[in-house]
């Protein structure tokens, strides 16, 4: 393990002049895609824009490790205790639908509940509530919030590429390597549209067995830190619906989960791992996976899903009536980057609309059992 991680300071974050521009286009072009997803989707209603289909929500615990070493016992870590909890499994993609139609980045938001200290929400910061939203994979696929134009763009016409076969799929990766043509040849992006192969790529497997990952940086208190959750590995070995057939019908992961949670509870290590180098694990640059080599993971809490009924449909209603946000989270685990701090107020203005069409009231809760009793 290292003998010293970089600490944090403002510094490390690049300043961009077009950002506010970049933002606001991103949030309108959000804000039209969820207020037509009401008839769009053809479940009658507003969808967010990024996983947009649940998979299930279910009721956990999550248990802070004592005994850290200082650099890791930092922030909500610094207190050993537990914390009441609920999880939202999802698919990555901004459609609900077959699962054979969603691509296999899959997702797992956590939200923690009394947690002490403010939230970075200026609109709700005495919630004492916590986020994580994770994805299986320790990569994103784009790095500036100029990129982000064309490739949320791309991802919200994807359906309408791929259903033209090879010929689509060629033209949905030539309009992303070149920016849909906005950007010089020396500029194409090619290491993000090759990290979006490799997420592509992950394999189809129950959503219990994935790692997710926070992609991009985040404070770790005094230090820099990308976490993930990663399967308990005698719980991983205990599942039984393992591999994930989508050809096989419509809904594949979500009986997989509700069976696998009716007849066993499940656990994850949730896992920081500090930045030791900020030329080799970059804040800015989220297609880089940091090395273990250079900075282990060290499990620093546990999250617990006891056995559990997820199956109804009230289930899915209260999970969809939830937010989830990478910004509600206390000032020591601020996300990092100016892709990070662009989720702010795309999440925030999102899920106003989204809740507003769908006539949900968008309160946090004060505990689990709020939620899930």
């Amino acid at each position: 393990m290292p003998s010293h991680f970089i600490r944090y300071t403002p510094q490390v974050e690049a300043d961009d002049p077009g950002f506010d521009d970049a933002l606001q286009t991103i949030i309108d072009r959000t804000e039209r895609y969820i207020t037509d997803s009401v008839t769009a989707e053809g479940i009658g209603r507003a969808v967010r824009d990024a996983h947009a289909k649940g998979y299930g929500l279910v009721k956990g615990e999550v248990e802070i490790l004592g005994g850290l070493p200082e650099e890791y016992a930092q922030g909500i870590y610094a207190t050993p205790g537990r914390h009441g909890a609920l999880v939202r499994f999802s698919n990555g993609s901004p459609h609900a639908g077959a699962d054979a139609r969603l691509g296999r980045a899959t997702g797992l938001a956590l939200k923690m509940f009394d947690i002490d200290g403010p939230t970075l929400l200026e609109d709700e910061p005495d919630t004492r509530t916590f986020d994580y939203n994770t994805i299986n994979a320790p990569v994103f696929f784009c790095n500036t919030i100029e990129h982000y134009l064309f490739v949320q763009e791309l991802f919200l016409d994807a359906p309408a590429y791929f259903a033209q076969g090879a010929t689509g799929r060629h033209r949905f990766y030539r309009d992303f390597v070149t920016g849909k043509g906005t950007l010089k040849e020396d500029e194409w992006a090619w290491e993000e549209l090759l990290t979006f192969i490799k997420v592509a790529q992950r394999p189809l497997v129950n959503v219990l067995l994935s790692t997710y990952s926070t992609m991009g940086a985040v404070r770790h208190g005094d230090y820099m830190a990308k976490v993930r959750f990663a399967p308990d590995p005698a719980c991983a070995a205990a599942v039984i619906r393992r591999s994930m057939d989508v050809a096989s019908g419509p809904e594949v992961f979500r009986p997989a989960l509700v069976a696998e949670l009716r007849e066993r509870p499940y656990a994850f290590d949730i896992q920081v791992q500090l930045c030791a180098d900020l030329e080799r694990m970059p804040t800015e640059d989220l297609t880089v996976e940091w090395s273990e080599e250079l900075s282990p993971f060290l499990t620093v809490a546990r999250l617990h899903l006891p056995q559990q009924d997820i199956s109804t449909e009230e289930n899915l209603e209260r999970m969809d009536a939830l937010s989830f946000t990478p910004w509600r989270v206390t000032a020591e685990h601020a996300p990092l980057g100016n892709i990070m701090r662009a989720r702010k107020e795309v999440y925030r203005r999102s899920s106003i609309l989204r809740h507003r069409l769908n006539q949900q009231e968008r309160q946090e809760p004060r505990s689990a059992d709020d939620v899930l009793p």
